[in-house]
């Protein structure tokens, strides 16, 4: 599907150069001289690769048509995570690259979205909120309110992150799966 440079969001992927491409940022910018163009940096879904684009506002891009399917996560080896498609229960699995550092976040029977571009998965999208037990994090100190009001925490899944003071070990916490950050305790 056509869109206008001006349409171009962070997240989009866009087909562009004979590959498939991230907008990891986009500017707009319209200069007192000459026509407005969107500033934009990319990164290649296959290669790794980052490329930073100027496109008028005129020009149009091809954005990627993507299939979104809902599937359940079941388990994982030593390079693929193993997920089932509830309703045909149809089993894929995708290489931890695609996945990265919220694998980590993984639980069995967790719904998950993954796009799919030519039959080809692209990404793996988790719940936007994830359930969370605090393994070990530090003491808080009392009146250390000059510094990070903030201290680190392992996770039971491993995971390294920022909590507030009053965190304990063994709290129950809710985190973003796009940030990985802290939002509550439960």
């Amino acid at each position: 599907m056509k869109i206008n440079a001006g349409e171009i969001r962070v997240g989009m992927l866009l087909e562009y150069k004979n590959d498939l491409w991230q907008v990891l940022k986009t500017q707009h910018v319209k200069p007192g001289k000459g026509g407005a163009f969107a500033q934009v940096e990319m990164k290649s879904i296959n290669k790794n690769t980052k490329l930073n684009e100027r496109f008028r506002s005129s020009e149009t891009v091809e954005k990627a048509s993507l299939e979104e399917i809902k599937y359940n996560y079941i388990y994982e080896d030593d390079k693929n995570y193993f997920f089932i498609e509830p309703k045909s229960f149809e089993q894929i699995e995708i290489i931890k690259d695609i996945v990265g550092e919220k694998g980590k976040l993984l639980i069995e029977n967790l719904e998950v979205t993954i796009s799919f571009h030519n039959d080809v998965a692209i990404s793996v999208e988790l719940p936007n909120q994830i359930n969370c037990k605090v393994k070990i994090t530090d003491v808080a100190l009392k009146g250390q309110t000059v510094s990070s009001s903030y201290k680190p925490a392992t996770l039971d899944n491993g995971l390294n992150i920022q909590v507030p003071p009053f965190i304990e070990s063994d709290d129950e916490i809710i985190i973003d799966t796009r940030t990985l950050e802290y939002i509550k305790k439960i």
